[in-house]
């Protein structure tokens, strides 16, 4: 715990009922002292009701007796035993409530095209529990009917990088379990950057590999009798010479 409850209002208290510097007042709520200078000048923390860390247990008045009388003393927090051993609270992120309402959609948008996602990394990348993503998976949400998959970075839940990274882990996890990689899932361990610097090569269906070279035989035109003369002069079929036919 390093800063006190309630900083700001703290340090409206603090400025309005002690003669400690603006340095003290900011060193002590993790402020910068522009910003204390600011809650003086009435600029800052207007309508902020201040809040007394002494009646609250969080400084001993000896602390600000201390301070008044130095001014390069600096103010120490009181000790809480009950904050020892205290870490910051590991689960998944917290997510705006005006993006809550998204998150079915990403969930389904994950569960759909990224199926090698845990589900303990879907619930961090979009801030959800492992019930409501195997819902999804199992549809059998109470409004499955009317989610539609978005990308959760479109919808602003989750970075494209935390994305890659994410499906880059569970794939290689794959991997290293000796479970046959597909192509697809090959192509994922590339970063989205890699992958859209990469050309982009015309590739021919396997059904019609061999046939690009193939041209086919020019067919024989058949004889043009448009022109009069040529339609009468037709080659005699018995064989006998033109001069027999005129004797005849």
């Amino acid at each position: 715990m390093n800063k006190p409850l309630m900083a700001k209002a703290t340090a409206v208290w603090l400025v309005d009922n002690t003669t400690l510097s603006f340095r003290q007042v900011a060193d002590f709520c993790g402020m910068h002292e522009l910003e204390v200078q600011g809650i003086a000048d009435g600029d800052v923390a207007a309508g902020v009701k201040g809040f007394d860390p002494v009646a609250n247990n969080q400084l001993e008045q000896i602390e600000i007796e201390r301070g008044q009388a130095d001014p390069s003393y600096r103010l120490r927090l009181k000790f809480n035993a009950a904050a020892v051993g205290e870490e910051k609270r590991r689960g998944p992120r917290y997510t705006p409530l005006s993006k809550r309402q998204d998150r079915p959609a990403a969930i389904y948008w994950l569960v759909k095209f990224h199926p090698e996602l845990s589900d303990g990394q879907i619930g961090k990348l979009v801030g959800t529990t492992k019930p409501t993503i195997q819902s999804i998976r199992d549809r059998s949400h109470w409004n499955i009917g009317n989610i539609t998959p978005v990308d959760p970075v479109a919808l602003g839940l989750c970075r494209q990088t935390e994305l890659d990274a994410a499906v880059q882990q569970a794939v290689k996890k794959k991997a290293a379990d000796g479970a046959v990689m597909t192509d697809d899932e090959r192509r994922k361990l590339v970063s989205t950057e890699q992958s859209l610097s990469m050309a982009t090569e015309p590739k021919i269906p396997a059904g019609l590999a061999g046939l690009e070279a193939f041209t086919p035989e020019r067919e024989e035109s058949p004889a043009d009798f448009s022109d009069a003369d040529s339609f009468f002069n037709l080659p005699d079929q018995d064989g006998d010479d033109d001069e027999d036919d005129d004797a005849r």
